[in-house]
């Protein structure tokens, strides 16, 4: 639509000419719990007071509404239909001050974006939140939906009678006729706004903080989720966190949460993980647990908490000027939520997880074509939407664990308190925040910063040693190489582990360790000089760098034999993710590293590196091993998961995971046999509780195998008519090995706007199965026929799901890639942001052919 997709240059050129001194917005949301066409609006009126540098100019406000009642502008009531084109509202002939009134009726969501409208099946009531990153605030009121255009915010929403309603600030007064009228908020910017709004399950407790001049601060705090979810609800583990947090941040950056209350909303069908509304956090209800789960779950669950708590002040309280320096809120988030994670609670091994999960994430990304410098040219509104990625995220904290490094800790969280302090409640850009770490560590970081945070790409180093008559190390070099498209070397502070046994019999421990600069193609470490011969030579020990680890010949061979004798978990981890970095990079077999997977994950001790390496290891399996063999890879790999399930400690974490895995690998009739006596309980695992999640993960193999038909899934949906149930029953139903079930499921979500957001991704991830190549392969050209007409006429969100997740990824051969490569060169105009989205599945499905080809020939080999 012509003005949905802001430009920066029009940011700019608005963020020039005014400021902002006020926003009351008034929302009535009582058709909520209508029925019909008359649930589809709700009623937002806008004041908005702001003043403009040259009086007589012009511009616009955004709004994205069905109608707009009336515009008034200074008293002067303009016509709607001049002046509003369904994305802006003209504004001409500004004064200094100006004050701008808009009615209009604004539509509720199915997609996640704005005001998102769920009705549980379960017991009919309605439920209401907002998502607004990062510009969908405009949906629910008229604004300048820009991040620097930052103003105080009162709101008012009237609600059915009974129903809870919060928004950023406190509520004030009671709720006369279901009038919520809640605390001017302090300046933020719009897509930081929220309004949650139904009969939610509500749970409160308070914080309290005595400082050391003396002064007290208490917050209060709330939870609250679905009434469906109540049972399930540990709302006392997630204050827990949430205190922790709290303490941990106010100890090390000395300026008190400025926000007042502190609300945590489980809402339902969520597209995110979770978003830092200040005084209003809405997270994803799946992070309410319905069945067991693993301690990585819970350790997961804590990070976001974090994650998003350190957003307060990074990006809620000092906020970037446009979204280039999106990083400036979500690498430092990422980082603190580790930070603290490790720090203030119960979960210390979570810079293992920042390596082995984080980390891998922030690779793949940085290697594609899309891969773009930590802080980003953003042109428009969509880039912006599309850069929510692994750079922006997980790089950019590693990046940061580094910087911590060079300048010390005490000069980074120093740089951060001045950084508040002189900053609060303003925009900042990149050069803002140097300035504070370079006054308090007397460092320049202008050369750091080019090298880290303006350029692109990942580097390897990679560890050459030469020996001596007597196996003694006459030298150690690190070599440092770059991908030629981004060829940057760059500085890196590192630590090299040596490694060996003392007996045949004992562990894999570190003898020896070095920390060096590496700079250059080619760095010596002379302090390991004169050391006996390792088994095992670790680059990067103890995870101090953003870099890719490669091996010498030795120590590869010595992870081959004996992976598993590796003591330290971080050392373990970090081998790892090499390792996978080595197959994912088409320079290991990926029979080679399913073999490890085989042998030694079973001797891994930390259950989120486990988990990983299961998700690896079916990805090795479906996209990297050569097609003729993956039916025996696939068949040792389940029988492998079943051995190590029935090895593991009843009712345990691991057993839960083992199980988990063997559900995904289950394909011969005797694995979906003791699948279906799982279900029916006929057959018993010691120790392991069928709940119902594990049910519907059960009965997805079973469906997309033709054991479960359609009537054991409504069955299944009848014990559990939920949500949740429904979501599961939906997947389930798209991954039946039918043609017509595929032709439904297809018609659904890319030929038809029936399906709300949760139920969109549910059927995707129903709709490719591994071992369904033949009735997926129709819907390789008609993927590409179709794309461009869902990114023109589908929300972005909808958009993205359906772009990522139909492409032919499950038909990993040349003809999917001569396809894609087909699509974008004939289509040299469509839309940037879906042209990347193509770009970047075309990269992985070269990449898996790269990957094949590599294990076709380790098979090949005599």
């Amino acid at each position: 639509m012509p003005g949905e997709n802001l430009s920066r240059d029009e940011a700019r050129e608005r963020g020039r000419l005014l400021s902002v001194d006020a926003y009351d917005v008034a929302l009535d949301v009582r058709s909520a719990v209508a029925s019909g066409a008359d649930a589809e609006t709700f009623r937002s009126r806008t004041t908005l007071r702001f003043r403009c540098a040259e009086p007589g100019a012009s511009t616009f406000a955004d709004l994205l509404a069905p109608s707009v009642t009336s515009v008034t502008l200074n008293g002067r009531e303009l016509d709607p239909s001049a002046v509003f084109d369904g994305t802006r509202i003209a504004l001409d002939s500004l004064a200094a001050e100006n004050t701008l009134v808009v009615d209009a009726q604004c539509a509720y969501s199915r997609t996640g974006e704005g005001l998102h409208r769920f009705v549980d099946p379960e017991d009919g009531e309605v439920y209401l939140y907002t998502q607004y990153e990062p510009a969908d605030s405009r949906r629910v009121f008229a604004n300048f939906e820009q991040p620097d255009l930052k103003a105080p915010f009162t709101f008012e929403v009237t609600a059915p009678e009974g129903w809870r309603v919060l928004s950023n600030g406190a509520q004030e007064g009671g709720a006369e006729g279901g009038r919520h009228r809640f605390a001017v908020t302090r300046p933020i910017s719009t897509y930081i706004t929220a309004v949650v709004a139904g009969p939610y399950h509500y749970v409160s407790d308070t914080y309290r903080r005595t400082f050391e001049d003396g002064t007290e601060l208490e917050i209060p705090l709330g939870a609250l989720c679905r009434k469906g979810l109540a049972k399930h609800f540990d709302a006392d583990d997630i204050f827990t966190v949430t205190k922790q947090g709290l303490d941990f941040f106010h100890d090390h950056f000395d300026f008190p949460y400025p926000f007042g209350k502190y609300d945590s909303a489980f809402v339902p069908e969520y597209n995110l993980g979770a978003m830092e509304n200040p005084g209003c956090v809405t997270f994803r209800e799946e992070y309410i647990f319905r069945g067991k789960v693993t301690e990585a779950s819970y350790e997961g669950r804590a990070n976001v908490i974090l994650h998003e708590m350190a957003h307060m002040w990074f990006g809620d309280l000092v906020t970037m000027q446009w979204w280039d320096d999106l990083w400036l809120k979500e690498s430092y988030a990422d980082f603190m939520g580790a930070f603290a994670l490790v720090g203030a609670t119960r979960f210390t091994n979570g810079w293992i997880t920042f390596a082995n999960r984080r980390k891998s994430w922030a690779y793949r990304a940085d290697q594609l074509p899309s891969t773009h410098p930590v802080t980003a040219d953003i042109r428009d509104l969509e880039d912006a939407k599309l850069n929510f990625d692994g750079i922006t995220y997980a790089k950019g904290a590693a990046v940061l664990k580094q910087l911590v490094a060079y300048v010390g800790q005490d000069a980074f969280l120093e740089g951060a308190r001045r950084y508040f302090k002189r900053h609060a409640y303003g925009n900042t850009r990149l050069t803002d925040l140097l300035a504070v770490l370079e006054e308090t560590s007397g460092r320049d970081l202008a050369a750091w910063s080019r090298a880290w945070l303006e350029t692109a790409g990942v580097n390897s180093l990679t560890p050459q040693v030469t020996y001596d008559a007597q196996d003694r190390i006459t030298e150690l070099s690190v070599l440092q190489e770059a991908a030629p498209s981004h060829p940057q070397l760059r500085p890196h502070r590192v630590a090299v582990g040596l490694y060996r046994r003392q007996d045949a019999d004992s562990a894999l421990v570190r003898y020896a360790r070095a920390e060096v600069d590496v700079s250059g193609p080619r760095t010596t470490v002379p302090e390991l000089a004169g050391l006996e011969r390792p088994e095992l030579v670790l680059v990067n020990d103890e995870d101090l760098t953003y870099a890719k680890i490669r091996f010498d010949e030795g120590s590869l061979a010595a992870l081959r034999a004996r992976l598993g004798d590796l003591a330290d978990p971080m050392a373990r981890a970090l081998c790892w993710a090499a390792l996978w970095g080595l197959t994912r990079d088409g320079l290991m077999p990926a029979r080679d590293y399913l073999d490890l997977v085989r042998r030694f994950a079973g001797r891994e001790t930390d259950i989120g590196v486990l988990q990983s390496l299961h998700g690896q290891a079916q990805t090795a399996l479906e996209q990297y091993s050569a097609p003729e063999g993956q039916e025996r890879a696939a068949r040792g790999l389940a029988e492998g998961t079943l051995h190590e399930l029935r090895l593991a400690p009843p009712g345990s974490d691991h057993q839960l995971a083992w199980t988990r895995h063997f559900i995904a690998l289950a394909a011969s009739p005797a694995d979906l046999q003791l699948l279906q006596g799982l279900l029916e309980g006929t057959a018993k695992i010691d120790g392991l509780d069928v709940d119902q999640e594990l049910r519907w993960t059960i009965l997805e193999p079973l469906a997309a195998h033709g054991v479960a038909d359609e009537s054991v899934i409504a069955a299944e949906l009848a014990r559990d008519n939920t949500a949740s149930g429904r979501r599961h029953q939906v997947r389930c139903l798209a991954a039946r090995p039918s043609a017509e079930v595929k032709a439904q499921a297809w018609a659904q979500v890319v030929e038809s706007d029936v399906l709300s957001n949760a139920l969109v991704e549910a059927t995707i991830a129903g709709f490719a199965q591994f071992g369904q190549r033949e009735l997926l392969a129709p819907y390789l050209p008609r993927y590409f026929a179709a794309i461009e007409g869902v990114w023109r006429e589908r929300s972005i969100e909808i958009a993205m799901e359906v772009v990522r997740g139909l492409f032919p990824s499950w038909l990993v051969e040349q003809a999917t890639l001569d396809a894609a490569d087909g699509w974008l060169e004939g289509h040299p105009q469509a839309a940037p942001a879906l042209r990347r989205l193509v770009l970047e599945k075309r990269d992985d499905l070269a990449r898996a052919l790269r990957a094949q080809a590599c294990d076709e020939a380790a098979g090949a080999r005599p």
